[in-house]
């Protein structure tokens, strides 16, 4: 579903003439060729789920990308264009858990020793929630 939807945005950047957004799909579809073609080799399908991660790994990316841009100082026009993409991308990832849903469901775990906690809500909530605050909530308990 989301490669049929990725795959229909490029098209409607090519039409609207939007470089931007037409090479941030072009690399992504890319990038999904490249994880279907892994796939391939080790006989797993490659799932909407999949998808989400690439897509999160990419926010990552160009999140990375924004701040060399402020670090170096005068490319406004730069840090602009890879924030539309990062929001552009952003409407793809299913909504994420809260800080607050995060420790409402740690505090109702019986074990709060970090790998019980981590396979769990990776295995229960997957791409929902962002590991990292998972954490961060964890720490503060």
């Amino acid at each position: 579903m989301i490669l049929e939807q990725i795959k229909q945005a490029n098209i409607d950047a090519m039409k609207n003439k939007d470089a931007d957004m037409k090479s941030l799909y072009s690399v992504l579809l890319n990038k999904f060729m490249l994880a279907d073609i892994e796939a391939r080799t080790s006989g797993k399908p490659v799932t909407d789920d999949d998808r989400v991660r690439i897509i999160q790994k990419t926010i990552l990316e160009i999140n990375e990308e924004i701040e060399n841009y402020k670090k170096v100082g005068s490319h406004e026009q730069e840090v602009e264009s890879k924030t539309r993409q990062k929001h552009e991308l952003e409407k793809y990832l299913p909504k994420m858990l809260t800080r607050e849903e995060i420790h409402d469901i740690l505090v109702a775990l019986p074990d709060h020793s970090i790998p019980f906690v981590m396979k769990h809500m990776k295995a229960t909530y997957g791409n929902t929630c962002d590991m990292r605050l998972v954490q961060e909530v964890l720490k503060s308990l």
